[in-house]
């Protein structure tokens, strides 16, 4: 048999296959045999025949086309590569119908196997090096949840661990989407106050005539309809953290009132005469302006420097697009989780297509597709075909 040739750049490459373990099951001709030696030549560890303990392989690699269901099940979330050197196209299909994640033909098929088992070592080496980023990541900084190993998004993560233990109010600025509710639940947690409530205040979601009540509480008969008394979010927040959301869509009169609370740490309910002493930490966050709004004067000044002590910029996910790989993973098997689908993660084609978007709703929008894509996958690989961009060109 000859010796699988290795020219371009599947030999510039080869090298970078140190570590990776791979299962040949051949036809029983010796088809794989010089795709084993090379292999091994260029530090893969080669293991022939079906490997009883799978735990161990990374790639399988089969000459037999009717074995990729029995290997599939074998090695589960292991990629199955199948090469025929004289397949046809209703053979490759029947192939990847039954879990393979490609099938090698015609002439060059052994330099394209090579090729393809490299980028399967380097997407292996990136989930790893991605996966131990993000455990660095939270063992550094405890930030649960939060996904981003980017310099930006380590900045931000870095300086909400030196505030989050002290009783700072701080504002969280960035675009819808970028994931502010979720920083200010991981400053909660870390503080002195994370035995205590983590309040809620969504300010843009609630008509003005009830968000006095809903934020400051109301008493007995101060409205129609207001049969017993009630505690606002501030009182429910006590001992613990207020979050307030979206504070640049408060009216001038409410601004007022919540300056008051700042500056007094009272509240007075509606309907009320007796102030009310409340003890919680405020973050709150706007995908606004506030300086802008000041000068504007639609914003009050003196409430823009009290909600300004620590000011964290949350960035838009076009610009931490190394971020994209990882919150795909993450939201992959999410909703691998919840939809029960046996989805492993995404293609090349795939992931290429998600890092050409510009992504102008953010981690929210990258969420939502990344859902959508594994509700719509046909194979245990999210393909380019499966991701629907709303709002691509």
């Amino acid at each position: 048999m000859r010796a699988v040739a290795i020219t371009g750049a599947a030999e510039s490459f080869a090298s970078r296959l140190r570590g990776l373990n791979v299962v040949l099951v051949d036809d029983g001709q010796g088809l794989l045999e010089a795709v084993g030696a090379r292999l091994e030549q260029e530090g893969a560890g080669v293991l022939v025949g079906r490997e009883k303990d799978p735990s161990g392989a990374h790639v399988v690699i089969t000459a037999d086309p009717k074995a990729v269901p029995e290997l599939v099940a074998a090695y589960p979330g292991c990629p199955v590569l199948v090469v025929h050197p004289t397949g046809t196209v209703e053979e490759a299909v029947i192939a990847v119908r039954h879990g393979a994640l490609d099938f090698l033909t015609g002439p060059g098929w052994e330099e394209r196997l090579l090729v393809r088992v490299l980028e399967l070592a380097q997407d292996r080496r990136l989930r790893e090096e991605r996966a131990r980023l993000q455990a660095d990541l939270a063992r550094a900084y405890r930030f649960d949840g939060v996904v981003g190993t980017s310099p930006a998004m380590l900045e931000v993560l870095r300086v909400a661990s030196i505030v989050a233990p002290t009783d700072a109010t701080v504002l969280l600025v960035g675009e819808s989407g970028t994931g502010k509710e979720l920083v200010a639940r991981s400053i909660h947690l870390q503080s002195r106050r994370s035995n205590g409530p983590l309040v809620v205040m969504h300010c843009g979601a609630i008509p003005e005539t009830l968000l006095e009540t809903e934020i400051f509480g109301h008493e007995k008969g101060a409205y129609t309809h207001a049969l017993t008394s009630r505690p606002g979010k501030f009182e429910q927040a006590h001992g613990g953290t207020i979050f307030l959301d979206e504070v640049g869509e408060m009216s001038p009169r409410m601004q007022v009132k919540l300056l008051r609370v700042l500056q007094e740490r009272v509240v007075e309910r509606v309907g009320g005469t007796r102030p009310i002493k409340v003890d919680c930490r405020v973050v709150a966050a706007t995908n606004r302006d506030l300086h802008r709004m000041v000068q504007e004067g639609t914003f009050r000044e003196d409430l823009y420097y009290r909600l300004n002590v620590v000011t964290l910029r949350l960035p838009p996910l076009r610009e931490r697009m190394e971020d994209v790989p990882l919150l795909a993973e993450f939201f992959v098997q999410k909703y691998r989780k919840q939809t029960g689908k046996p989805v492993r993660g995404l293609r090349e084609a795939g992931l290429r297509k998600l890092l050409e978007y510009s992504w102008p709703g953010n981690v929210r929008e990258l969420e939502a597709v990344i859902h959508r894509a594994v509700i719509l996958a046909q194979d245990e690989w999210i393909g380019a075909g499966d991701i629907r961009l709303d709002g691509a060109a």
